[in-house]
């Protein structure tokens, strides 16, 4: 993203804040933070409020959006009182009877995930629940918060949005249980299906499902919208991504690219969109 900012005559500049302090960003005195940090403080509303604090322009969501969208839980509660699809959920505790009723309650298979993480990291697909006590347990080691939410098998599809406009969809499809973080960053056999199969009057559909979703979280600028289709091809609402990955071979890139994008007007695209909270 550097490099492409750059080739387009922007005066860029890398800051980490792993390896900087904020007083040196103040020093800096930068026109705007395009920002590329991922899960917790970088994702989830903190920067995004130091900067508006700093009255620094910024990309992506502002402070609500990006801290509902982390927060699947409270995702899924505003998307079923806005009266959006997205699959029966609850929350978990540790007690194997709890557990149990869950399972009973939502049927199988399930979906264990910790509520506020990224990336897969955490879940399980839970096809026994004899297993719901393991999942938990992997889950409860990335936050204090584990929810359960039925699986909906089918075809998985990703959205981008960049400022007001969905991007053309994907089909993901994986020979794992799950689109997990091995599908996601390690295994070379997942597929990326662009154009994705949907008759054009579907997919426009689609997009402005996705769309609504993504205002009704309060975010802006540009994101990722996670759903699934069912075998009747009824869509159920996952998740928002407010920083979706930025490599060359990532998907909003790659929808942009079918959308008639480069990668660097993509990025200058997402740079014109910053602003204060």
């Amino acid at each position: 993203m550097l490099n492409a900012l750059r080739s387009r005559g922007v005066d860029a500049h890398p800051f980490d804040p792993a390896a900087r302090g904020l007083e040196e960003f103040i020093v800096e005195r930068f026109d705007r933070a395009f920002i590329v940090l991922h899960g917790r403080f970088g994702e989830d509303g903190p920067v995004q409020g130091v900067l508006e604090w700093l009255g620094v322009r910024y990309t992506g969501s502002g402070v609500l959006g990006s801290a509902l969208a982390m927060d699947k839980l409270r995702t899924k509660l505003l998307w079923q009182a806005s009266g959006l699809p997205t699959p029966p959920h609850e929350l978990l505790h540790a007690d194997d009877a709890d557990l149990r009723a869950v399972a009973s309650r939502l049927g199988l298979p399930l979906m264990v995930k910790p509520v506020n993480e990224g990336s897969s990291l955490g879940m399980s697909k839970v096809r026994d629940a004899g297993l719901l006590d393991e999942a938990y347990a992997l889950a409860v080691n990335y936050d204090r918060a584990v929810m359960a939410e039925k699986f909906i098998e089918g075809t998985e599809l990703t959205i981008g949005i960049l400022g007001d406009e969905p991007l053309p969809i994907i089909k993901l499809e994986t020979s794992r249980d799950f689109y997990d973080y091995q599908a996601k960053y390690v295994a070379n056999d997942t597929r990326y299906i662009l154009p994705c199969g949907l008759p054009p009057a579907r997919e426009r559909e689609i997009q402005a499902l996705c769309l609504e979703a993504f205002r009704a979280l309060d975010c802006s600028g540009w994101g990722r919208v996670d759903l699934m289709l069912d075998r009747v091809g009824a869509p159920f609402l996952l998740e928002v991504n407010t920083a979706p990955g930025m490599t060359d071979h990532s998907l909003v890139p790659m929808a942009a690219r079918a959308a008639g994008m480069s990668y660097e007007d993509l990025c200058l695209r997402i740079l014109e969109g910053a602003h204060v909270g």
